[in-house]
């Protein structure tokens, strides 16, 4: 008996996947537990398993193509087996469609008679009546279309007299150039631009930094910070680690210690109440080439330097090479974003949802300062705090700063 098989869920947040690749062809034969096919995701690149042994009897999404989940991508079975019903079913949807096109040009055809009535294909008409439809097709009739077709009139710079706005044959014979309507502003393609399409990874980065944006009340507190001590004692420990400690885990661990002194700012939004996270966890964005991930250094304030040097270097190159799996993603409490790399001095960062706060980590910079009354070679750190207003207080995120000052101007006290 054939076998379905559907796009499956394999990120918590996923709701499409795009077939990245196919390990198979249709023809080939399969056991339960082989990889057929790789797809992308909003988090990774993940690999889709069968359950059933059989022939790949159709393959129905080529690579590239986006899958709703439980979307049908192929189906299995035995050689030679009748799956019509199956590919009938598949594309009953296509017909659909067919058959709302036809109801449309009907009821275009009674609007060009005179006929006023409601549109079912559109759905409710905006306020204004302008006839603009919801998925913003223009409406007009079928006659109407060809005529402007023929004319070579946009039916976009058309005002339609028809019932509820639509764009009827009088109108395509009244039209004048001169009275169209100013078209709005497009981006202008040239041959030398180039198109992106855009990934899963893109389009839910896209999604949730607009929805943390505009959705928690952002405000952002700099402070300065000597990071002289930081620069030598990272210097004797690279002599006695077996691990590169860099920078950016420093300034983890000192971000993980200052928690446990604020747990205020170790804490989610959850609409009817705030949850304090008891365990830290600890996020470090990654930059990669469609966009942002922040692998999670899980119970990050238990943790040495050395270890945190170890599974950040390690999550960064599983990153870069995009085989993160999502529960290395899940579960942050806390985000630190470092473009100091970048000889970036000062910037401010989009939370991470559902984190209260991100800290944003810039370079460190050569400059005098003054000692004792003397001018000397000073180093200095400019980091900022972005914070949920709804959680963290101005206070709050004052306090945590200058605790995370504190420790990064004296390390010692990190390992006490």
């Amino acid at each position: 008996m054939a076998v379905k098989v559907e796009m499956p869920k394999l990120s918590d947040t996923m709701e499409e996947g795009v077939i990245a690749a196919w390990n198979v062809e249709e023809g080939d034969t399969v056991e339960s537990g082989d990889v057929i096919a790789e797809v992308e995701t909003d988090k990774a690149t993940m690999e889709v398993e069968v359950f059933d042994a059989g022939t790949i009897l159709k393959i129905l999404v080529d690579e590239g193509d986006a899958v709703p989940l439980g979307g049908l991508i192929a189906v299995i079975g035995e050689e030679g087996e009748d799956i019509s019903d199956i590919l009938e079913e598949a594309g009953s949807e296509g017909s659909s469609d067919k058959s709302s096109e036809k109801k449309k040009e009907d009821t275009d055809k009674k609007a060009e008679e005179g006929e006023e009535s409601f549109d079912p294909v559109f759905g409710d008409l905006d306020k204004k009546g302008n006839g603009q439809p919801d998925d913003g097709r223009i409406k007009a009739s079928p006659l109407a279309r060809k005529m402007a077709e023929e004319q070579g009139i946009k039916l976009s710079n058309v005002e339609g007299s028809g019932p509820h706005g639509r764009i009827i044959k009088r109108d395509i014979e009244s039209y004048e150039p001169s009275k169209a309507p100013a078209a709005a502003p497009t981006a202008t393609v040239t041959q030398e631009d180039k198109e992106h399409r855009v990934s899963q990874m893109r389009k839910t980065i896209a999604r949730r930094l607009s929805e943390s944006k505009f959705s928690s009340p952002h405000y952002y507190e700099t402070i300065d910070i000597d990071m002289s001590a930081v620069w030598d004692a990272r210097k004797q420990l690279n002599e006695i680690s077996d691990t590169k400690i860099s920078f950016n885990d420093i300034v983890v661990k000192a971000v993980a210690t200052a928690l446990l002194k604020h747990p205020d700012i170790n804490s989610s939004w959850q609409g009817d109440k705030i949850i304090e996270h008891r365990n830290v966890n600890v996020a470090v964005a990654v930059g990669i080439e469609e966009g942002l991930v922040t692998p999670v250094i899980d119970n990050t304030d238990q943790k040495g330097l050395q270890q945190i040097a170890a599974e950040s270097k390690e999550l960064i190159e599983k990153a870069q090479n995009r085989d993160l799996q999502p529960e290395e993603m899940e579960g942050s409490t806390f985000t630190v974003s470092n473009l100091g790399m970048f000889g970036i001095e000062e910037f401010t960062a989009i939370i991470n949802p559902p984190n209260a706060c991100i800290l944003a980590v810039g370079a460190i910079r050569e400059e005098p300062v003054v000692e004792d009354g003397e001018v000397v070679p000073g180093k200095r750190m400019k980091v900022t705090l972005s914070s949920d207003h709804r959680i963290v207080d101005g206070v709050s995120a004052a306090q945590f700063l200058n605790t995370l000052k504190q420790m990064l101007e004296n390390p010692l006290g990190m390992v006490l």
